[in-house]
């Protein structure tokens, strides 16, 4: 059984259909649930859930990113992930961070990779006059939201559409997405898959 960890910033909806999906012949099983953020409520979740959870605030680092990654993979080692699975977890993550856990992390961007890496996707897509806008699965590498694409799931922008209510149908594709890709990832086969 693969041992996942998942990062997570904010209320860990993402987190949550992963958890959630590791059940009976999946072949993984959450280990533990990490935030930067000390009252994230996605840690509530994992806790009711029996989840294992941690904290470590990037706020006592300031610009040290190489101290809080450090601080990271303490808790994460003690951890022993097979894989690592970002969920909503709003921190830039280093060369010296993808590198050491290289191949085993993943992460969930709500754009369709690679256009719009970064923030405010959704806002870009519609004033780009985009007629899809979606979600992408994606391993992590140095290149911000750069890393080889492993699923992707999409919708048509609506003439009306805002930014969140465009997110808000993109999300429920997110819960779908995520746990196929993984499940996926973690029996090794790596071929991107679309859902319609």
């Amino acid at each position: 059984m693969k041992r996942v960890a998942i990062l997570i910033s904010g209320g860990g909806s993402n987190m949550v259909s992963l958890v959630d999906s590791m059940v009976g012949e999946h072949p993984g099983r959450p280990c533990l649930v990490l935030s930067n953020v000390p009252g994230a409520g996605g840690l509530e979740k994992a806790k009711a859930r029996g989840i294992a959870t941690a904290v470590v605030d990037h706020k006592p680092f300031g610009r040290d990113r190489d101290g809080f990654e450090a601080a990271l993979n303490t808790v994460l080692e003690q951890a022993q992930p097979d894989v690592i699975c970002l969920a909503g977890f709003m921190r830039v993550l280093t060369e010296g961070f993808t590198a050491k856990w290289a191949g085993k992390v993943l992460n969930i961007h709500p754009s369709l990779l690679p256009k719009y890496k970064g923030l405010n996707t959704h806002a870009r897509a519609i004033a780009a006059g985009d007629a899809l806008a979606g979600c992408s699965v994606h391993e992590v590498t140095a290149e911000l939201d750069g890393g080889p694409i492993l699923g992707q799931a999409q919708v048509e922008i609506r003439p009306d559409d805002t930014a969140d209510a465009l997110a808000a149908r993109v999300l429920p594709l997110e819960h779908k997405l995520y746990p196929a890709v993984l499940e996926r990832f973690l029996q090794g086969d790596h071929r991107p898959i679309t859902l319609p």
